[in-house]
């Protein structure tokens, strides 16, 4: 117990530092600072609750074992209170092993059509659905900040913001949840464009990143960046727009290209272009400072391909498997419909394994 005490108190000294910041108006005339220190709070919240209940228990648990001498009904508490310990230490040891300090975060999520052609850009669209419908249970918002549809109806690719509603708890946060759905997506199915009624296997990416709450938490020179305008485009490559309102952005140092063509204003579009290039950055910058984040990064798709797939919707048997965790179930249909959670809980769950594995 003294082991768990000295752990957490660094951090219970950093939650009452924060909440004293916090007090201060000053410090809510920076957004930026008063985002992060809230986030942070957050965070820290659940390691004072949790060593406030283990605290307690123990407490009660040294207090029964004194009296359990002189009174029987004390010494029939103490196993009960033994395990109430027990259960609490091991909530406190779960809290603080280190986690994701992005979980708290938005997330933007790129979704792009691969191997499969325009059945690919169905199914990329079929994911785009799946997750809004997720979105929505979860009571977060959606924004569509980049869109290029294809002739049929389908997405060659499509760039959703998917915020949370207020502050959250880190564990309760968009990126928390989105970021195992990084990678290759393969489905396999009777096209719409197939006459012949044979099961074709196609495949879409899926990349996620945390969104930039704050533009300087993000090194980002203005002439590292190429600014080019054009007319906008639909289906087939026609123009749509006779004013040049799409926009590329093109990042020198890295080679990361944005375009956005959704808006019919230049201005607006540029705006959706930086969230998306300073969303990229951030994970750049990320994998590059930190290995954990680095390792987490590169199991994201960088090619489309079916040989890296990191989950299988198969129609015929309304199944869809996980081949990272082992998940598998035959509710396809409702998982499309927006219920991921399952799904999503096999990787949290094999995450949470893994930290554990690594902090003993």
């Amino acid at each position: 117990m003294a082991e768990a005490f000295a752990a957490v108190q660094p951090l219970l000294d950093e939650y009452a530092d924060i909440e004293r910041q916090l007090a201060d108006p000053s410090v809510h005339g920076d957004a930026g600072r008063a985002r992060t220190l809230g986030r942070r709070f957050a965070e820290l919240g659940r390691v004072v609750a949790a060593h406030r209940a283990w605290s307690a228990a123990a407490e009660d648990l040294a207090a029964a074992r004194d009296m359990a001498g002189v009174d029987p009904e004390f010494a029939a508490e103490v196993p009960a209170l033994e395990a109430t310990v027990e259960e609490a230490t091991e909530t406190l040891r779960r809290i603080l092993i280190p986690r994701d300090p992005d979980d708290a975060r938005d997330a933007i999520l790129e979704i792009k059509s691969g191997e499969g052609g325009e059945e690919s850009a169905l199914f990329a669209g079929d994911l785009l659905r799946m997750y809004l419908k997720y979105a929505e249970s979860q009571g977060w918002k959606t924004e569509i900040l980049e869109s290029n549809h294809t002739d049929m109806g389908g997405y060659k690719d499509i760039s959703v913001a998917v915020k949370s509603s207020g502050a959250v708890q880190p564990e309760d946060g968009v990126w928390a949840h989105l970021k195992y759905e990084g990678g290759v997506h393969r489905v396999q199915r009777v096209p719409a464009t197939e006459s012949q009624g044979r099961i074709h296997t196609s495949a879409a990416g899926v990349l996620v990143f945390p969104e930039v709450e704050d533009v300087g938490e993000v090194e980002l020179d203005p002439n590292d960046v190429r600014v080019d305008v054009f007319r906008s485009s639909g289906p087939g490559g026609q123009s749509v727009n006779t004013t040049d309102s799409a926009v590329r952005l093109t990042h020198i140092p890295t080679g990361i290209v944005v375009s956005c063509q959704n808006e019919k204003s230049q201005l607006q579009n540029k705006e959706s272009a930086f969230r998306i290039l300073r969303a990229r950055l951030l994970a750049v910058q990320k994998e590059a400072a930190d290995a954990e984040a680095s390792d987490l990064r590169k199991s994201q798709v960088r090619t489309v391909d079916r040989s890296e797939r990191i989950r299988t919707y198969n129609y015929p048997e309304n199944r869809i498997a996980d081949h990272r965790t082992g998940y598998k179930s035959y509710n396809l249909d409702q998982v499309l419909e927006g219920a991921l959670g399952p799904v999503i809980q096999s990787a949290l769950d094999a995450d949470e394994a893994a930290r554990l594995a690594g902090a003993e």
